[in-house]
């Protein structure tokens, strides 16, 4: 009986996000279309939408912890989620994403991401890609913002672990900028997949930033090591138990 409470509960949760997320992007497309601002404006509407039927509806509380930056920075975030997107970016001033180019033709990200200044990239050119990126960086930030990578491409659940990719690195050297560590727990209470939700706290903590000046290699060992210490920790604080031999997660 819990279990099917507990998924009605996070069906309806998901089904009335998403719906919100059609009727804004329906209603601010006008505005987004003629305004970048609006763009802005309608996302953020959103992200504090499902943030807040999220505590509401299934119990998930959300906090943002460290420093905000307000400047130009690349922030390169633990990724577990479609939660951590929207706590970063309900909260960063002027959030840019580098994302995967086939969510470009999803109906309303796809308008919004291009309206925002995001950077589509094709996944598996290696170079290729990686000097498409660059180029195309370089020239969205003559608009101010704050850059969002996800340093190792893709969704990681709690206890696996992806390789860091390189394109980091070569972004935190080209543009000559801080780079700041985020990490997180949220994919213990928002899964990459399926439809349960479960209550608690999901953070996503902002670290110490990467002043500009490390080489490669030495920026991408301070990151991932930054970055999977304190995601750790934080997914040990919420209960977690971390299966060493499989890893794969499991709940105290």
């Amino acid at each position: 009986m819990a279990f099917a409470w507990k998924y009605t509960r996070s069906l309806v949760f998901v089904v009335q996000m998403y719906l919100a997320m059609a009727v804004l992007g329906i209603l601010f497309s006008p505005y987004a279309v003629l305004s970048r601002r609006g763009a802005f404006v309608a996302c953020r509407a959103f992200c504090a939408w499902a943030l807040w039927t999220a505590r509401w509806m299934v119990g998930i509380r959300t906090e943002l912890r460290g420093e905000i930056p307000q400047d130009e920075v690349m922030i390169a975030s633990k990724h577990q989620s479609f939660l951590d997107i929207l706590i970063i970016f309900g909260t960063v001033p002027r959030p840019k994403f580098i994302m995967k180019r086939e969510l470009m033709w999803t109906p309303f990200i796809g308008l919004y991401a291009k309206r925002l200044g995001c950077i589509p990239i094709t996944r598996g050119r290696g170079s290729e890609t990686i000097a498409k990126m660059v180029k195309d960086v370089a020239e969205e930030f003559k608009d101010p913002g704050q850059l969002i990578i996800y340093p190792q491409g893709t969704r990681v659940e709690p206890g696996g672990y992806k390789t860091y990719k390189v394109g980091g690195a070569v972004l935190y050297e080209q543009l000559d900028q801080p780079g700041i560590p985020a990490a997180t727990n949220v994919g213990l209470f928002w899964p990459k997949r399926g439809i349960i939700r479960h209550p608690g706290l999901a953070i996503v903590e902002f670290l110490p930033r990467i002043e500009p000046g490390l080489d490669k290699k030495a920026f991408m060992q301070r990151l991932e090591t930054t970055i999977e210490t304190r995601t750790n920790e934080l997914l040990a604080d919420a209960g977690f138990v971390q299966d060493e031999e499989n890893r794969r997660p499991e709940r105290a």
